[in-house]
């Protein structure tokens, strides 16, 4: 090689001579992933290429070079390609053939006999909001986890497309399609055209499991493999008699009911020997506890809300499945004939109960707390 002299002309300059050493290109194995590699020629051969990237024969090995539209393209072992203005990304690997793969239309040649579904993503750049299908003849398209695998050895171009993620979910005969993986009970039996208010026991069908009951308050996550429908019964199912209606003995703040229909409780208020009582039926409990429902009471002060409600009341007696008692709860307060007992769960001098921002809204949260706390949630 020879160095500069004063003319220059023709000449490669000590300066060039010192980039080329440093001349740097990325190299993938058969999982994607680059590493730099070090090269002194600025138009290498595809042999010198799989050489500086550690192999010792080129016998075997296949040379792509990675195209800025994502194309790969063969090097072979005696083509040289310009890296002073060519892509200076390749995969090289051994491999005996290439395997030809379309994604989304594009054309692939990949050295590989298996592909993954996170290859495919890789090699395609799909982004993460869509899936990737094998289309499949006859039969319906396949889709693809990351980990999936696919033997390209087959007749023909194996072809690969992405969609938009689909959650599909039943509903009581009523098939949603959603776009994110999880959804609350309530608003899937909005989507669904039922009224969440109207008093559904509720129950998800996982396949291979028995149904579970779930709260108009459960996130459905979709990823759960085997789900397969959301199933309703109307409550107190009788021998066809008109439902009874909830009392309604005494007003309640707008906010307070719109918070409880919200809820989709069954709620009445109800006026014995001069005491008012907001009851809840079917209050959902945390884990812990022997039953997974109970009623809830709460004492409505006549001056309310300029005068705070104190704790509340539950029936039956709630116990814990530890069998550990709980404590503070000597409160007795008798509605529909049955004795409740009352927790004394109040506020602390810190947050004292303010007329203008506290209502049943505020004192349920007291209330999912206090029960929360006994189990150590």
């Amino acid at each position: 090689m020879q160095t500069s002299t004063p003319s220059g002309e023709g000449r490669i300059s000590l300066e060039e001579v010192g980039a080329a050493h440093r001349l740097t290109i990325d190299v993938a194995d058969h999982t994607l992933s680059y590493r730099h590699v070090r090269i002194d020629d600025f138009t290498p051969t595809g042999a010198q290429l799989a050489i500086a990237a550690g192999f010792n024969s080129v016998t075997g090995v296949s040379v792509l070079q990675v195209l800025p539209n994502g194309d790969l393209e063969d090097v072979r072992p005696t083509e040289t390609v310009d890296l002073r203005r060519d892509e200076r990304r390749f995969v090289i690997v051994e491999s005996d053939r290439a395997y030809r793969l379309t994604i989304d239309s594009q054309r692939f040649d990949w050295p590989c006999r298996i592909v993954s579904g996170g290859l495919l993503r890789k090699l395609g750049e799909v982004p993460a909001d869509k899936a990737i299908y094998f289309e499949q003849q006859d039969k319906p398209d396949r889709l693809l986890d990351d980990q999936d695998l696919v033997d390209l050895d087959a007749t023909g171009v194996e072809s690969f497309i992405s969609r938009k993620l689909i959650w599909k979910l039943n509903v009581q005969g009523v098939v949603l399609e959603l776009t994110a993986p999880t959804i609350l009970v309530r608003a899937a039996l909005v989507q669904a055209g039922f009224n969440p208010d109207q008093g559904w026991q509720i129950f998800l069908k996982v396949a291979g499991q028995p149904k579970q009951p779930v709260e108009l308050t459960t996130e459905i996550d979709l990823r759960t493999p085997g789900i397969e429908k959301l199933r309703l019964t109307p409550k107190d199912v009788n021998n066809g008699e008109a439902p009874t209606a909830p009392c309604r003995d005494f007003a309640l703040l707008d906010v307070d009911e719109a918070h409880l229909n919200r809820l989709g409780l069954r709620w009445e208020t109800i006026v014995e020997v001069n005491r008012r009582w907001l009851l809840l039926h079917d209050y959902p409990l945390p884990a812990g506890y022997a039953v997974a429902h109970t009623k809830i009471a709460l004492e409505i002060p006549p001056n309310y809300p300029g005068a705070q409600i104190y704790g509340f009341y539950a029936y039956p007696p709630l116990a814990l499945s530890s069998g550990r008692t709980i404590e503070s709860t000597q409160l007795r307060g008798v509605l529909l004939g049955v004795e409740f007992h009352g927790w004394s769960r109040n506020r602390g001098a810190g947050a004292p109960w303010n007329p203008a921002i506290d209502n049943v809204v505020t004192q349920l949260a007291l209330v999912d707390a206090a029960l929360a706390k006994e189990v150590g949630e």
